[in-house]
């Protein structure tokens, strides 16, 4: 209210109200003290001293008719403030929180898991509804609702318009041909997505909801494109030993193996007003696109400075005049095709089928950096994607950052953040960028922490470095020491062999340095890393070192523990504890040991999965819990394995909702699918690390495994991505907003 009570009252009650409170003590003792404190006090008087300064001295002149009216208008204010609230509960902009759920119901909202953040929401989601209702029955509608809850990019396509038959006179559609127009190289790359112009016959098929697109009248296509593309800012490319020729060659992948480059989809706004073109949606780069990409200079879309795709010589980006689309495949000789020659125009070839980049012999000496993007499934094993929740250390006092200028060595860098433990012992050493680091250690690259403190080797947040190590990383610390490497890309250099010096890429060995004793190291963590299956891969992304150890962890009571990472495999003592969740254990081929002792057969540390994928074998003294996880493994003929997973004790421990080999030997099972001849089994686009459909499921694999976890998801490492949920969604959204008498399917592209 405007206006106070006491105002209104006539001056006569004021003024005796007044003279009563001169005559009482109003005032506590101890808020007489208070007030003779602050009108004595010398010093000037802060903000909060001269509140409390007026506020006592306002109650010490309060009479007790004053004091009463005063509770009076705090229920009159009360009262007022529902009334105001009652009408903005009229609107869902204004709405309070309770009261989404009835407007909801008011309008016929359904709700969903509500798993993008375009629509986790539920006032946002209301809102969005009504304003989606006045664009009913709109394919633009259909196609905003697919990119918004699944998070993906999307297409809607009305294949009536797509059917080569007789037309309507009252509706001629002019560029309609029924004969596909062959003259350009669009019609035909685009023959079988969602932006395909080539007119079809009719397909008088029911439409799945999932599956390939049935042509008809009735009918209309989500196409998806559930991969995401990732980038990778100012990477080092790796030389190419094998491309021969006179030109400096290079593979832009920071592990050197051929990679297909993909473009980042472009925002169409919040609001779809136009249909989605192939630029809107996360994708592959083909030559052909890139090409006539290039040729439009500096208006490219795909090409430049944060862009999809860019390419620098000496730290200076090269134009799009300067760069020429090239099919760099390899001859039979191992040789490429079309390197630069002598007087060669260009600066540099580039193709984005493969990630292979030729330079002119002049340009030798001249570094080369690429800004790309590749395709991945979701944000597992590091990337540039918001990771910054993860991180443990936040303090700038406590945040070391590597540089190659400040530091000799990586080795020189830890041994500094050591060195700078305060109080607290937490200190975090980050890598600032995306860069390849080369780590010589002359043998090994060392941790080695005091006791109770804590070391976060990390990526810093839109980072991804790689680290090849030429010879292990072992870890150790005394009694209450933890090290946690965040975002980090481990892999082998060309000289890591396997041998005494280096029996896995991470190591926690039984003791510390020369003279320091046992290890004890408390916890070992990985969160959004990768320890490359393999240690290393050649151009076709085979492991050079399948049957070696990634993580090798020996010294009792320490624990593992892995989030959002990609591992090779696994060999822990009897005394470890392995956590894993939303990870990926790798064997590199589904008869490797993904997970066993130190002798690489006998049963290994106490184990949980959590949401992953084991590809291998796995032998463990007690699953502690295997949910909503695969374990892909398989034995070889005469194996000495009784199945590919194996657990000694029985009778503690519980495999729920998860994928299971054949005969796998295990505690206590509750929804579970096991392996068996002609039975479900996981269907993936690639086991090979470093293609971009890596171990993620295809949509026809039969739902007891696609949507076999106990929310309804996906089993494996990428169940945390829920797509089959997002589906879900989709598809009850859809029931509403599409025309009566249409039928809509998704078609996946990715």
């Amino acid at each position: 209210m405007s206006f106070q009570l006491f105002q209104l009252v006539p001056a006569v009650y004021r003024l005796r109200d007044a003279q009563m409170a001169q005559t009482m003590q109003l005032l506590t003792p101890a808020e007489q003290t208070e007030l003779m404190e602050l009108q004595t006090q010398t010093t000037p008087l802060t903000v909060d001293q001269t509140a409390r300064l007026a506020e006592l001295v306002a109650k010490q002149a309060r009479g007790p008719l004053e004091s009463l009216l005063m509770v009076i208008d705090e229920q009159l204010a009360a009262f007022a403030e529902d009334l105001d609230q009652f009408y903005d509960n009229l609107f869902i902009e204004t709405c309070a929180p309770w009261v989404i759920p009835y407007i909801g119901d008011l309008i016929g909202y359904q709700s969903i898991q509500g798993i993008t953040p375009s629509v986790d929401n539920p006032r946002t989601e209301v809102a969005e509804t009504i304003s989606l209702r006045r664009r009913k029955g709109t394919a633009l509608v259909l196609e905003q609702l697919a990119r918004d809850i699944t998070g993906w990019g999307a297409s809607a396509v009305e294949f009536f318009q797509l059917l080569g038959d007789t037309q309507y006179m009252k509706h001629v559609r002019p560029g309609n041909f029924y004969a596909p127009n062959v003259r350009g190289w669009k019609p035909r790359f685009y023959s079988n997505s969602g932006f395909s112009a080539m007119t079809r016959k009719v397909d008088v098929h029911s439409l799945p909801t999932v599956g390939l697109p049935r042509y008809n009248i009735q009918n209309v296509g989500i196409y998806l494109w559930s991969l995401g593309a990732y980038s990778v800012t100012q990477g080092t490319p790796v030389p190419a030993l094998d491309a021969g020729g006179t030109a400096v060659c290079y593979r832009i992948s920071s592990l050197g193996m051929d990679i297909p480059l993909f473009h980042r989809g472009i925002s169409q706004g919040e609001q779809i007003t136009s249909p989605a073109t192939e630029a809107n949606v996360p994708d592959w780069l083909p030559r052909l696109l890139l090409c006539a990409d290039m040729q439009k200079g500096v208006g490219a879309s795909y090409y430049g400075e944060g862009a999809s795709l860019a390419l620098y010589l000496g730290g200076q980006l090269l134009n799009p005049y300067q760069i020429q689309v090239a099919d760099l495949s390899s001859q039979t000789s191992g040789l490429w095709n079309n390197l630069p020659t002598t007087g060669c125009p260009y600066s540099a070839l580039i193709d984005p089928d493969l990630g292979r980049v030729a330079l002119p012999a002049s340009d030798t000496s001249t570094a080369l950096t690429a800004s790309y993007f590749y395709g991945f499934n979701g944000d597992m094993g590091g990337g540039e994607y918001e990771r910054q929740d993860s991180f443990i250390v936040t303090d700038p006092a406590f945040i070391v950052t590597y540089s190659t200028t400040v530091y000799a060595s990586l080795q020189d860098a830890i041994n500094a953040a050591i060195g700078l433990m305060g109080v607290e012992g937490k200190v975090a050493l980050e890598i600032p960028d995306s860069a390849t680091y080369t780590i010589s250690s002359f043998g090994q690259l060392i941790i080695d922490l005091p006791k109770g403190t804590t070391l976060e080797l990390r990526a810093a947040d839109g980072a991804r470095p790689t680290l090849l190590l030429d010879g292990e990383l072992a870890i150790s610390g005394d009694a209450n020491s933890v090290v946690i490497l965040n975002g980090l890309l481990v892999a082998a250099s060309a000289g890591m062999m396997p041998g005494t010096e280096a029996v896995a890429l991470v190591h926690v060995p039984p003791d510390r340095p020369s003279g320091l004793g046992t290890n004890l190291l408390s916890e070992l963590s990985l969160t959004h890393c990768t320890l490359l299956p393999g240690w290393s891969v050649d151009s076709s992304s085979n492991p050079t070192q399948p049957a070696q150890p990634t993580l090798v962890a020996e010294p009792s009571g320490v624990q593992i523990v892995s989030e959002y990472s990609v591992l090779g495999a696994i060999q822990a003592a009897p005394l470890v504890a392995i956590n894993l969740s939303d990870s990926i254990v790798d064997a590199t081929s589904t008869t490797g040991v993904a997970y066993s002792a130190l002798d690489g057969t006998s049963g290994g540390g106490a184990l949980t999965l959590q949401g992953c994928t084991v590809v291998g074998k796995v032998h463990a003294e007690v699953l502690t819990l295997i949910s909503n996880s695969i374990v892909w493994g398989a034995l070889t003929l005469g194996d000495s394995w009784v199945s590919a997973l194996v657990a000694d004790r029985l009778q503690s421990g519980c495999v729920r909702f998860s994928f299971l080999p054949v005969d796998a030997v295990t505690p206590r099972r509750f929804e579970c699918v096991e392996q068996a001849l002609a039975s479900a089994a996981p269907i993936f686009f690639s086991l090979r690390y470093g293609q971009p459909g890596y171990l993620k499921m295809l949509a026809c694999t039969d739902d007891s495994i696609r949507r076999g976890a106990d929310d309804g998801g996906e089993m494996g490492g990428f169940h945390f991505v829920l797509a089959p949920l997002r589906e879900s969604d989709l598809t009850l959204r859809l029931q509403e907003y599409t025309p009566v008498g249409l039928d809509v399917g998704l078609v996946y592209q990715t």
